[in-house]
């Protein structure tokens, strides 16, 4: 079962219904504020809205500015403007809808506003610029279905899968119960040793995905969308190197040469 993980320097958005630990960077469920320096990681699950980008620090929302402006810039370094995908409001907030392997990669936003001497009226231009670094974690849609409502619902999952196992460890130590205590009756076919039966984990991601504990050092465990260069054909835990490939989430690489192809660091 994979394990998402809350970065605290790397932020993951918790879904609604998902529990996740809080970063004060969230004034509320579902909206990031910018931080100027490093770029916080978010990591998005795929078929998913990002949360809402706020162009503006923290802090800087708790005070009143003048005439601000906001540029946005995508992955492509082309500038963000709003579609039936992507939607950037008049205060500089930009949510992504439906999020594809594709648009992961780095969104940058330019805060523009003006500034106001008291003594001489003096006006001047100040920029700030926020970079928000988005990935996307590989599940489908309709995962959290079936899970009824449940608040995590992967531990969920975890508890299904051990539930399920324990119930199959009663029926067959009731086959055992006949054998020993009901000589008269026909003998079961089964017999079973006990805790013989266990439950293995396999460690695996989806073909475009991997794991990389130096890109990802927060989340080591993460299945993330392969990075540019990168590529993965399988259910392999690692993104392979390929220099050809220039998007995010590659499955396959151009160059079929051994020599063009290693494994990431």
């Amino acid at each position: 079962v994979m394990r998402t993980c809350v970065l605290l320097s790397a932020v993951l958005w918790c879904l609604t219904g998902v529990q996740c630990p809080r970063s004060t960077l969230f004034n509320k469920k579902g909206f990031l504020y910018g931080k100027i320096g490093q770029p916080d990681k978010i990591y998005v699950e795929l078929h998913q809205n990002s949360p809402v980008l706020i162009c503006m620090d923290f802090k800087l929302s708790k005070k009143e500015i003048v005439d601000p402006t906001y540029l946005w810039i995508g992955p492509n370094e082309k500038t963000l403007t709003g579609n039936n995908r992507i939607n950037i409001t008049e205060t500089g907030q930009l949510m992504v809808k439906d999020f594809l392997e594709p648009l992961s990669g780095l969104y940058t936003c330019t805060l523009s506003y003006k500034t106001v001497k008291a003594e001489t009226q003096e006006e001047k231009t100040v920029k700030k610029r926020y970079d928000f670094m988005v990935f996307v974690n590989p599940f489908a849609p309709g995962w959290k279905g079936a899970c009824n409502g449940s608040v995590d619902c992967e531990d969920t999952t975890n508890h299904n899968i051990l539930q399920a196992r324990d119930r199959i460890e009663d029926f067959f130590r009731s086959q055992a119960y006949i054998f020993y205590h009901n000589f008269n009756k026909t003998l079961p076919a089964m017999h079973f040793v006990d805790h013989s039966l266990q439950v293995v984990r396999l460690d695996s991601c989806r073909p475009g995905f991997g794991k990389n504990e130096r890109l990802h050092s927060n989340c080591a465990s993460c299945c993330v969308v392969c990075s540019p260069a990168t590529f993965s054909p399988d259910v392999n835990v690692i993104c392979q190197t390929c220099f050809s490939v220039l998007t995010y989430g590659a499955k396959s690489c151009p160059q079929t040469s051994n020599k063009n192809q290693q494994y990431e660091d």
